[in-house]
């Protein structure tokens, strides 16, 4: 791909937006074919199983492990110089904001990527959400309860820039794609013990692959553009806030996160429309509605604290190894597991309710 010939006819916004909307075609397309989703994850391993939804998100999360840390050794991408790296990272942030959006996406019954997913195949519940977690998204970026994130994140803070766990660990660059080829043993070995489909197997992995594809193509239009350009791959809070502010400020830029939404959502929309998997969904009953809207501030504050959301966090961000990334996942899980015993497992709520 000739970067610098597409940067000289459209510009360097437009570029990073159109590599945002490649990136979220194969990430919405993937992720409604597979219905990946850490809230299912979640709730299937705290109800003492390890099936089908836990095998898609390993699966998920060990491609994107892979892939990144596979570029990373040919150079096709250097980790040190993704935003979430080169920023100090909050491990305050990272607990406290993990463990709220894990209680946040069972309240809502999805993470915040899969309700965006969910949104673009006609489920009204999700888009109402959706827009829940982006208006709170934005109110903790720079609006009202921008000041109590800030004052939670800077409680304890990693330093000038985030951890990379392998120099934290001392241990050499191939330890973290022989850490991602581990887990992708474990998922395909759930794969096959839960007879999960070829098809299932190939989009779960994809929606791995777009987070790979994001890292390197940001990264290569980093180096040839003039003005700065943050290297960035799939996420939902910030883009989520950046996206509704495009529409709403008419001041606002091009760039990488307006653009992968919108490619999100298209792609989502075409997968199910041509597999006839398009329907008008509403909520089920006023509490369903009460506690989807609650679960959405909920993920909204949370996921701007921990510095990402269930993907910017739990694949994006441990697929570069930081730490905090890998901290907020595993809280995400305690919140979630612990809401769900608390709340759902005692009425039976279906694990596979999003």
């Amino acid at each position: 791909m000739d970067i610098i010939a597409l940067i000289e006819r459209i510009g360097e916004g437009p570029t990073a937006a159109l590599f945002g909307v490649i990136t979220g075609l194969i990430f919405g397309v993937a992720a409604q074919k597979s219905n990946f989703c850490l809230r299912a994850a979640t709730v299937e391993f705290a109800r003492g199983k390890l099936g089908g939804k836990v095998a898609v998100w390993f699966l998920t999360f060990s491609t994107a492990l892979v892939w990144v840390q596979g570029a990373q050794l040919l150079d096709l991408f250097r980790q040190g110089d993704s935003r979430m790296m080169s920023v100090p990272g909050s491990w305050s942030g990272a607990i406290i904001g993990g463990l709220i959006f894990g209680v946040g996406m069972v309240l809502s019954r999805g993470c915040s990527g899969r309700l965006l997913v969910l949104a673009a195949t006609g489920n009204l519940r999700s888009v109402v959400s959706g827009l829940i977690f982006a208006v709170t998204a934005t109110m903790s970026l720079k609006g009202i309860l921008a000041p109590l994130r800030d004052r939670l994140a800077s409680l304890w803070i990693t330093g000038a820039q985030n951890v990379n766990i392998l120099d934290a660990l001392h241990l050499p660059n191939w330890t973290g794609l022989a850490v991602g080829i581990v887990f992708a043993i474990a998922g395909m070995y759930l794969a096959k013990r839960n007879e999960i489909g070829v098809k299932t197997w190939i989009f779960a992995s994809g929606v791995g692959f777009a987070v790979a594809v994001g890292w390197v193509l940001t990264f290569m239009l980093s180096q040839v553009a003039f003005d700065p350009v943050p290297v960035n791959s799939v996420t939902f809070s910030g883009p989520s806030a950046n996206t509704l502010m495009f529409f709403l400020d008419r001041n606002s830029v091009l760039e990488f996160d307006v653009g992968l939404v919108p490619g999100v959502v298209l792609g989502a929309f075409l997968s199910s429309l041509f597999s006839r998997q398009f329907a008008w969904q509403g909520f089920d009953s006023m509490p369903v509605m009460r506690r989807s809207m609650i679960g959405a501030i909920f993920m909204g504050f949370g996921a701007m604290l921990a510095g990402g959301c269930a993907i910017g966090n739990g694949v994006t961000g441990t697929s570069v190894l930081a730490g905090t990334a890998w901290l907020a996942l595993f809280c995400m899980w305690i919140g979630a597991m612990v809401t769900d015993f608390l709340l759902d497992q005692r009425t039976m709520t279906p694990a596979t309710a999003c």
